[in-house]
């Protein structure tokens, strides 16, 4: 007879790095696929490469979340991040009517200003990917930020409104549930459309810059492997990985 593991929701009053510690937990035990470690006050959350991750306590949403996507190859891991990235957006849409947008790779901006980050780190196993964990981070309540983030905005201060953390919560798993689904059944050219559709500065001419220069150029596509295409104004196609290019802001 299958027995059913529920996922575990573990809830801290105040940790370093929800990443880190869910990973401390998979070292220990086996955890079930979208077992969640939450904390009402993350003191040392990343970003990308490195980037800190300022959240006042009680106020935003920190969180990481267990993923197993054996499903995916591992040159399709960035499929995780379009889908996770398209969650935030559905729920900041739903609940505060707000377009939001995704900065490549998968910074969440509304306007010109970061609302959510999103790191994930994978484990490959052979050919397939084993797990992924899925850190968040989303500027819900707190009314002023005081790091040297250079463009962080919260949901509260866009709308004025206080939003309960929990229901919050609720309804953004929701969301991962269904883009992750989506994947599961294959429907990546919904993901990659979806994608696209919601990228950040996806129309028009912008300032980039490289390790050499700063330039105008298009945004025309991110491949299956996450890199970032643009087109700039000698009709010219430049290819990046993750931080060889800077959106200029």
């Amino acid at each position: 007879m299958m027995t059913y593991s529920a996922p575990d929701f573990l809830v801290y009053p105040e940790l370093g790095s929800t990443n880190t510690e869910l990973k401390r937990l998979l070292n220990e035990r086996k955890l079930a696929e979208h077992s969640v470690v939450i904390t009402n006050h993350q003191t040392a959350g990343k970003g990308q490469v490195g980037n800190k991750w300022e959240s006042e306590q009680n106020s935003n949403l920190t969180f990481s979340l267990l993923l197993k996507p054996t499903f995916l190859a591992p040159h399709l891991q960035f499929y995780i991040s379009k889908a996770v990235s398209l969650a935030l957006i559905d729920t900041i849409k739903q609940v505060s009517q707000q377009d939001a947008t995704i900065k490549w790779p998968n910074d969440i901006y509304i306007n010109d200003s970061k609302v959510a980050g999103i790191l994930i780190e994978n484990s490959i196993l052979g050919s397939a990917l084993d797990y992924c964990i899925v850190g968040i981070g989303l500027n819900v309540n707190q009314e002023a930020f005081i790091s040297d983030a250079p463009n962080p905005i919260s949901l509260k201060q866009l709308t004025g409104q206080h939003f309960e953390l929990e229901l919050l919560l609720e309804l953004l798993l929701d969301n991962i549930n269904e883009r992750y689904h989506q994947l599961e059944t294959h429907r990546m050219a919904l993901i990659n459309d979806d994608y696209l559709t919601n990228l950040y500065r996806k129309e028009g001419t912008y300032s980039y810059r490289d390790d050499k220069e700063t330039f105008e150029a298009q945004i025309a596509s991110v491949n299956e492997m996450g890199l970032l295409t643009l087109v700039d104004t000698n009709k010219q196609k430049r290819e990046y990985a993750f931080k060889e290019v800077q959106f200029v802001i």
